[in-house]
């Protein structure tokens, strides 16, 4: 014979393993992230945390191609760009487009490589390298990106790429003295 109250309990035996089994999936999960994040405190716990959900989050957005850049990011690198704060630029470059999948945010990347290795004597050929770099991705994300911005001077990657191995090259131009009045691009 079957009595109501007797399925009822054997419902929720099932309910209580089911409970029991996802509870475990989740603390093996917890320990594999606390394992592969190495937190040294708790307040790291929730920074490595988010860190992780945002990453897990882009790859998705790439995965299903909707990824597109931060805005807000990308305007706070504009904004450090036109101070000629080089550096602080390609910080906020880098967390708008963390995939390096967007062409006009690896432009300005690689632009802002070319301003601060730009010297009126002498180029730094780590900075105008590092350039070239960025400036290989724009070509395969668009091979025919040309930048909007009325204030850049070289306007696609082929330009300023021209700059950049000129800037690399050792030729006797490189010891006129009138280099010094020269204009950056």
């Amino acid at each position: 014979m079957y009595s109501k109250d007797a399925g009822i309990i054997a419902v929720k035996e099932r309910y209580i393993q089911i409970l029991g089994i996802l509870l475990t999936v989740i603390y093996g999960l917890f320990v594999v992230f606390l394992y592969v994040a190495e937190p040294r405190s708790l307040e790291e716990v929730t920074t490595k945390a988010v860190e992780t959900v945002q990453n897990a989050a882009t790859k998705g957005q790439v995965i299903t191609g909707t990824y597109e850049a931060d805005q807000a990011k990308f305007g706070e690198g504009l904004g450090a760009f036109r101070k000629d704060n080089f550096p602080a630029a390609r910080d906020s470059f880098e967390k708008a487009d963390p995939e390096k999948r967007d062409a006009k945010t690896q432009f300005y990347m690689a632009y802002s490589f070319y301003r601060q290795g730009w010297g009126r004597v002498s180029n730094d050929d780590l900075m105008f390298k590092r350039a070239l770099e960025s400036l290989d991705r724009v070509t395969m994300l668009d091979k025919d990106f040309r930048s909007d911005d009325p204030d850049l001077k070289l306007r696609t990657p082929a330009e300023l790429r021209n700059e950049l191995e000129e800037g690399l090259r050792v030729t006797a131009d490189d010891f006129n003295p009138l280099k010094v009045f020269r204009e950056r691009k």
